[in-house]
């Protein structure tokens, strides 16, 4: 298989429209070199057939066998030059398509694996789904047409100039004609470009819209919210119709311009090749061979008005990539990343909370948002004054904090593909995947399914229920086997006997080895060595769960879900 290697995400050559593609041209140069020779020589050996055809009837005329023979050679020897250039014409065109696309969906990959955990506070998931799907084609198709498109230009300039040996009028035509009717439909372009800018973001809108309702419909089955969240999206689909229909209009115009431009001259040239021939200044080959060149005009003509919109939606789609490709990713190495220190205490000095190695901590936070915010500092998804071992987390390289600072958020997702193989992420060492399943009390899940765990699973885990997803979440988690890790809400969706038993079998699994456990939950904090009060965004306890039960009520009242007056009532 073939791969291409991509520049880096951040060079801020590529940061716009017209830079990304002029990047992308020329990394795609050989390709469409060979292509725009190949292209040319195919269109203009079609340019010459009606020239070979005009001598040919000219023999004829004059009853010069010789001739008739030798040109009918040539017409013979064109017409299998054009079916070996079309070949490798359409070839390199094809090899243009497919590098651009590939190209692009390849630096936005490895983009959005730069960005990681920033990628969806910073964009719209139907921006980078938009990105995936429609744009790619459309930069695509635009080093697709550059072959046909240049081989147009030169073609003209080759008809123009038999033309113009022909008869100096008929050349003219060529010469002036042609670019003012381009110029014509060049006005087109710029409202063209206007309305496909405002569909494409329409239709991100709906697109993330979809993402939204498709990844929360249980949510909005529960609460009843189906019918609004689907008059909503009836509503912006309504709208996103509307614009494409807007658009379709200019680009139908465009399409008849297609047709139009090169009938003009069918129809004028004919009847002024016709006129000369009359009045003796064309011979009948000659006029024949006009004839069809005013036919064959047809062809460069409309592929420069299909090149005209291919560009235009190529740099449309151009200033999305570039949109995706100008963001910045939440934290980035130091200058000079310090060595990974000896084992420490890992402090968040914002909240006070300090993880001392080899503990299994819980924190119970008063409000549900700082639990996600705390364990995103932890492990460096956002630069905070973190420490390690009395080294600032920020001044070790990303790469070192992600190999041994793992956070297992809540609603991570599922891919498609294998089960085994999205339960043992990545080329290290991981941990016993059949103990990390029976700590996470997934056997019934694995034994269930028709092939075990090379079942094959859609994305997102949609054939599982929630409570089966959090728990190969947490398989995942512990097959990874990292020095230190950081779990959310590991068993709200499970029920309260398996909750228990995924309790106890983590405590004793993780015994030794520094586990932070974001809950409120007092079956998992009852097995932890202490737990961490939270309450805005500060430590205000530490102790062992039934200590702090017995003296913080504030505590109480968060892990027994009983208020602060029927704990004094108890």
């Amino acid at each position: 298989m073939r791969t291409f290697p991509v520049a880096d995400p951040g060079d801020p050559d590529i940061r716009s429209a017209g830079r990304f593609l002029i990047w992308l041209a020329a990394r795609c140069r050989r390709t469409i070199a060979m292509g725009i020779l190949w292209a040319s020589v195919w269109m203009v050996a079609q340019a010459l057939m009606p020239a070979a055809v005009g001598r040919a009837i000219d023999a004829i005329e004059e009853r010069d066998e010789r001739g008739l023979l030798g040109w009918s050679g040539a017409l013979l020897g064109i017409a299998v030059l054009i079916g070996f250039t079309g070949i490798m014409r359409h070839r390199n065109a094809v090899a243009n398509f497919l590098d651009g696309a590939f190209r692009t969906i390849q630096l936005v990959t490895r983009h959005a694996s730069r960005l990681g955990a920033a990628l969806q506070r910073r964009i719209a998931s139907g921006e980078v789904v938009g990105v995936g799907t429609s744009d790619v084609d459309a930069i695509g198709s635009m080093l697709d047409i550059t072959a046909r498109g240049c081989a147009s230009v030169v073609t003209l300039g080759v008809v123009a100039v038999v033309l113009l040996n022909m008869s100096v009028p008929l050349g003219l035509l060529v010469l002036i004609g042609v670019p003012l009717l381009m110029g014509l439909v060049s006005l087109l372009l710029r409202p063209l470009h206007r309305r496909q800018n405002d569909y494409r973001e329409l239709q991100t809108g709906l697109a993330d819209r979809a993402v939204d309702i498709a990844s929360g419909l249980r949510v909005l089955r529960g609460i009843g919210g189906e019918r609004t969240f689907g008059a909503r999206y009836r509503r912006e689909s309504q709208q996103l119709r509307v614009a494409g229909v807007r658009t379709a209009r200019v680009e139908s115009l465009l399409e008849a311009a297609q047709f139009l431009v090169p009938g003009f001259f069918v129809a004028f040239g004919t009847w002024l090749a016709a006129r000369f021939a009359l009045d003796g200044r064309l011979t009948v080959g000659q006029m024949v061979s006009f004839y069809g060149y005013a036919a064959f005009l047809t062809v460069p003509l409309s592929t420069l008005t299909e090149a005209a919109d291919r560009i235009v939606r190529g740099h449309v789609a151009a200033r999305r990539v570039t949109r995706v490709l100008a963001l910045e990713p939440g934290v980035n190495d130091a200058a000079e990343p310090a060595a990974w220190p000896p084992p420490g205490d890992l402090v968040d000095r914002r909240s006070g909370l300090v993880v001392r190695p080899g503990t299994l901590l819980g924190i119970a936070c008063e409000d549900p948002q700082d639990a996600p915010a705390l364990a995103d500092r932890l492990g460096r998804y956002e630069d905070a004054d973190v420490l390690y071992g009395n080294v600032p987390l920020a001044d070790l390289a990303l790469a070192d904090v992600r190999a041994r600072i793992l956070v297992a958020h809540h609603d991570a997702g599922l891919f498609s593909g294998p089960l085994r193989r999205e339960l043992t992420p990545g080329d290290g060492e991981t941990g016993d995947l059949a103990a990390a399943v029976r700590v996470a009390c997934a056997e019934d899940v694995i034994d269930a399914l028709d092939e075990g765990l090379d079942t094959e699973i859609a994305a997102r885990g949609r054939e599982f229920s929630g409570g089966q997803v959090q728990r190969l979440r947490l398989v995942r988690a512990l097959v990874a086997d990292p020095q230190t890790l950081v779990l959310i809400e590991p068993t709200s969706a499970v029920d309260a006997h398996t909750e228990a038993r995924i309790a106890d079998r983590l405590a004793a699994h993780r015994r030794g080895r520094t586990t932070v456990v974001a809950t409120t939950s007092p079956l998992v904090l009852d097995t932890l060595d202490e737990v961490a009060y939270i309450e805005d965004g500060k430590v205000m306890a530490v102790g062992p769960h039934r200590e702090l039960l017995a003296g913080e009520p504030r505590y109480a009242a968060l892990v027994t879900r009983v208020d602060d007056e029927e704990l004094e009532d108890a």
